[in-house]
C-alpha cells in the first residue's frame, strides 16, 4: 500500500507541495466530520476511508482506495439517518436500544441488496460492485469509481438542453435491462432520475449507487428523499404499494426529461391536475408511439402504468403489435360433438351452409323418428315376448369435468369418446383478451357438480383478440373522432398540441395524428392517442385522463 500521508483523500493522487491537490483542488487540511470515519482509515486490511462525498437516507458514501489493486473506488457504509450516530474517535456506529430491531432488518436488506449487485456484474447498466462486507457493526461495498457525468449534467451542457429520440434510445434502452434484472431479484431502485443516471466515458450508461428500497418509501421509517417530477405518487403515500411500476414511472420521467428539456411536474401537483407540458417544436420530433409510452408510464396511479419493463420495452421499442391471428368476422367454427352450431356463424352469403345445417338437422330428426318408431314396435308388438311388467331404466349421472384450466381445445373435446358418451356438447366463439384462441375459456355447468347423462353443456371457445382496423380521424373534430374510434370499441385519449392560429381548436391533427397510426390493426379495447390541437399558446399539454 502506497503511503497515505502524500495521497490526496478525495482522487489519491500524489499531492505536489501543500495539501491542496493540484489535480482536483481538494483541501486535505479539512477533515471529515466527527460523525463520519477520519479519512485515512483502513478497513479490512485494504481499503482506505477518504472525502465524505455524500450521505444518502440509508448510507454515506466516502472517496475511497484500494490499497491492493492500486485502484480509486467508492466506500459506501450503511449509516441509516435517524437509527445510528458515531461517538467521536469511535468506527462503529452507536444504535440507539429501541432502533436496534429496525437497524438489524435495514443492514441485512442493504448487505442483500449490494450482494445482488455484485452478481449483476456483467449488465452494462450496472456499475461494477467489488466487495461486500461487514465490519465497525454496520456494513459496506466497495463500489467502481468512474469516470462520468450525471445525465442531467449531459443534457445541461446540450445546446439545446434536449436530446433526439434516436440517441436517447441508445442510452436508456440497455438501462431497461438492467432495471429488470434488480426486479427479478426483487429489488425496486425507488430513485431513478437524471442525477442517478451516469454517463461512463467508455460510453455506457449505468446506474449510480442507490438507496435500499425502505429508504425509497415513505411508509419507512428511514428518511425519505423526493425528487420532484421523478417521484411516483405511491411513494409519498402508503395507499399504494411500491412496484416494479415504481421505477417504470421514475424512468419514464428520466426520458421526458430528455427528450423535453424540462423536468415533468411532480406527481403531487398532477394528482389535481394530471398534464404533462410538451413544447409544439419538440412533440413534432418524438415518435408517437414513444409519446404513448411516456404517458403510460407516468399515469399517477400504479395500477394504470405497464405491468412490467418488458411491457413498457415494447413500448418504447415500436408501436404495439397486435397478438390476433385473424382479423374480425373471419373465425369458422365447427359443429358440435352431439349437434349445436355457434349463432355467430351463420353468415354464409351463398346460403350453402345454412342449406347443408338444415339437411343434417331433418337426417337427425327422421332418425330420432325411425329409431322411436323400432322402439314402439318393440315394446307393443309382442316381439320382446316378456309378459312381466318392466321399469324404465336407471339413469345414469356423471361429475362435470373443469374443461377450461388445461388449454382443451374444441378437438380436444370432440375426440373424448368418454365425454361425448356422457354429455352433450355445444361450443360457441367469442373473442377474449385473455384466452389464447382455439382454447375454451368458458363453460356452462360448474365443474364438480352431477348431472344426468346426454345434459348439454355450452363450452366457450377463444376466438383470440378481436380486433379493428384504426380509422383515419385526421382533421376531424375531437368529438367525431372520439365517437367513430369508441364505436369500434376503441379507448381515446389525448396529447394536446399548440395551435398556431391556423387549426381549429380540439381539432385532430392531419399527419401522424394517432397511435397506433391510422390504417393499422389494434385490438379492441386498446387505447388510441390522439394529437389534438388547443388554444394558441407556448407550450402544449399531454393529458392523461
Amino acid at each position: 500500500m502506497r503511503e497515505l500521508d502524500n495521497l490526496c483523500m478525495r482522487c489519491f493522487k500524489e499531492l505536489k507541495g501543500g495539501n491542496i491537490c493540484s489535480e482536483c483542488g481538494c483541501d486535505n487540511d479539512v477533515p471529515n466530520d466527527t460523525m463520519y470515519l477520519p479519512a485515512k482509515t483502513v478497513i479490512k486490511g485494504q481499503y482506505v476511508i477518504g472525502e465524505v462525498k455524500e450521505h444518502q437516507s440509508d448510507s454515506v458514501t466516502y472517496y475511497g482506495y484500494d490499497g491492493q489493486l492500486d485502484r480509486p473506488i467508492f466506500i459506501r457504509e450503511f449509516y441509516p439517518k435517524g437509527l445510528a450516530s458515531r461517538l467521536e474517535g469511535a468506527k462503529e456506529l452507536h444504535i440507539r436500544q429501541k432502533f436496534i430491531p429496525d437497524f438489524d432488518k435495514y443492514k441485512k436488506d442493504f448487505y442483500n441488496l449490494w450482494t445482488t449487485m455484485e452478481k449483476l456484474h456483467s449488465l452494462s447498466a450496472c456499475v461494477p460492485v467489488y466487495d461486500v462486507f461487514e465490519e465497525n457493526d454496520t456494513a459496506y461495498a466497495i463500489i467502481e469509481q468512474n469516470d462520468s457525468i450525471t445525465l442531467r449534467e449531459y443534457l445541461i451542457r446540450n445546446e439545446n438542453g434536449y436530446i433526439l429520440w434516436d440517441s436517447a434510445r441508445l442510452m436508456f434502452m440497455p438501462v431497461l435491462t438492467t432495471i429488470e434484472a434488480l426486479h427479478s431479484n426483487g429489488i425496486i431502485h425507488g430513485s431513478i432520475t437524471p442525477d442517478n443516471l451516469l454517463l461512463c466515458r467508455d460510453g455506457k450508461v449505468r446506474l449510480a449507487p442507490f438507496v435500499i428500497s425502505a429508504a425509497a418509501d415513505s411508509s419507512g421509517i428511514l428518511e425519505f428523499t423526493e425528487a420532484e417530477g421523478y417521484t411516483a405518487l405511491e411513494q409519498y403515500k402508503n395507499n399504494h404499494k411500491i412496484c416494479p411500476a415504481t421505477d417504470i414511472y421514475s424512468f419514464s420521467a428520466c426520458i421526458y426529461r430528455a427528450l423535453v428539456g424540462s423536468n415533468p411536474p411532480s406527481a403531487i401537483s398532477r394528482e389535481a391536475n394530471d398534464k404533462l407540458m410538451i413544447p409544439n417544436s419538440i412533440a413534432e420530433n418524438i415518435p408517437m408511439h414513444v409519446i404513448r409510452a411516456l404517458v403510460n408510464g407516468l399515469q399517477i396511479y400504479p395500477e394504470k402504468r405497464a405491468k412490467d419493463i418488458e411491457s413498457f420495452r415494447e413500448m418504447l421499442n415500436a408501436a404495439p403489435a397486435v397478438k390476433a391471428k385473424a382479423a374480425v368476422h373471419e373465425d369458422v367454427y365447427q359443429q358440435g360433438a352431439k349437434g349445436g352450431y355457434p349463432e355467430y356463424n351463420a353468415k354464409d352469403k351463398s346460403g350453402g351452409e345454412k342449406k347443408r345445417n338444415n339437411i343434417v338437422i331433418i337426417l337427425i330428426v327422421l332418425i330420432i323418428i325411425a329409431i322411436g318408431a323400432s322402439i314402439y314396435v318393440v315394446k307393443f308388438s309382442g316381439l320382446l315376448d316378456n309378459k312381466e311388467t318392466t321399469t324404465a331404466a336407471q339413469v345414469q349421472t356423471f361429475e362435470v369435468p373443469n374443461f377450461i384450466s388445461n388449454g382443451y381445445t374444441q378437438q380436444d373435446i370432440q375426440n373424448q369418446a368418454a365425454w361425448n358418451d356422457q354429455f352433450k356438447f355445444t361450443f360457441q366463439g367469442e373473442y377474449s383478451t385473455d384466452a389464447e384462441e382455439g382454447t375454451i375459456f368458458k363453460q356452462s355447468i360448474q365443474p364438480g357438480e352431477v348431472v344426468n347423462q346426454g345434459t348439454e353443456i355450452v363450452l366457450t371457445v377463444s376466438k383470440g383478440i378481436q380486433t379493428e382496423k384504426v380509422p383515419n380521424v385526421g382533421s376531424l373534430p375531437l368529438d367525431e373522432a372520439k365517437k367513430q374510434l369508441e364505436a369500434l370499441g376503441f379507448k381515446v385519449r389525448t396529447v394536446e398540441i399548440y395551435n398556431d392560429g391556423s387549426h381549429t381548436k380540439d381539432t385532430v391533427k392531419s399527419v401522424s395524428g394517432s397511435a397506433p397510426e391510422a390504417g393499422s390493426v389494434a385490438a379492441v379495447g386498446e387505447e388510441i392517442i390522439l394529437q389534438v390541437y388547443g388554444e394558441p399558446q407556448t407550450t402544449t399539454e399531454a393529458t392523461t385522463e
